[in-house]
């Protein structure tokens, strides 16, 4: 059984992956990723350093369905297309969106994350996993830009400087035809507001990119347009829960500093 000895950023995967597996052990599963399950039974750590509390899996496997739905549009329209996930973690995402055969997957993430996650899932057609830093541009350059891109970055983001951010956004604009970024982001309020969030101080990392709507992003690169932009509490899975989650994210949605803390972007070049 592999010992996961990540820290900073790459430690906060093993809370993902626990809430994931927590989801899909629920009576009612939100995201349903029973691979979650699987995986978490191969690594050996202590539930208790990941800084999750009681209902935290709700929002991540929200966040997970939310994506994947995002990532089946663009493939039902690009059925010959390139997807890179960066920041892929332990996340199983191929596996459940599963797309077609027409289609080229990277998981991108560093060695570290990428040696603990050989082995934990199976192998398929069309699938690679690459052991590098998102924002070292040399991976990239090994990518064929025959294809339109998908983008898939969940968690990701906010752990970024933003002049790093930038520059890798610009490169997959630069190197690919036509191509989709979607992923979630929070807002220098969010940033700022990192002290709250156990998960992230347990892990030792630290939040760096907020991100202050669409404007902002559409100075990255010419041509690159924001399409979506949606708070996370607009959600409509947050109708499908209990009455806590419910309340949360109807608050939430009347205070637009918080509505606008957590968001979904979509954008497209």
């Amino acid at each position: 059984m592999p010992k996961a000895r990540l820290s900073g950023a790459e430690a906060t995967m093993l809370a993902t992956l626990y809430c994931r597996a927590l989801d899909a052990r629920s009576p009612r599963p939100i995201l349903g990723d029973t691979l979650a399950v699987a995986a978490l039974r191969e690594i050996e750590f202590d539930p208790a350093d990941t800084g999750v509390r009681r209902g935290d899996h709700v929002t991540i496997a929200l966040r997970g369905r939310f994506l994947d739905s995002w990532t089946r549009d663009f493939l039902a329209g690009h059925p010959e297309a390139t997807v890179l996930h960066l920041g892929c973690g332990l996340d199983s995402r191929v596996h459940r969106v599963d797309p077609g055969p027409g289609v080229r997957w990277y998981d991108v993430d560093r060695p570290a994350v990428i040696d603990l996650k050989r082995g934990l899932y199976p192998a398929r057609d069309g699938y690679e996993l690459v052991a590098a830093s998102v924002t070292d541009p040399a991976w990239l350059e090994e990518v064929p830009a025959d294809r339109p891109v998908l983008v898939v970055a969940e968690g990701l983001t906010m752990y970024l400087e933003e002049a790093e951010g930038r520059a890798l956004f610009r490169r997959v604009v630069d190197r690919f035809p036509s191509g989709r970024f979607v992923f979630d982001g929070f807002s220098r309020r969010g940033v700022r507001m990192q002290w709250a969030n156990r998960i992230v101080r347990k892990a030792g990392a630290t939040l760096h990119w907020g991100i202050d709507g669409c404007a902002e992003l559409e100075t990255i690169a010419p041509g690159l347009r924001c399409t979506a932009s949606e708070s996370v509490f607009d959600d409509p899975g947050y109708t499908e829960l209990g009455r806590g989650y419910r309340t949360l994210a109807a608050v939430a949605r009347r205070l637009p500093v918080m509505r606008r803390m957590s968001v979904y972007y979509r954008l497209d070049f």
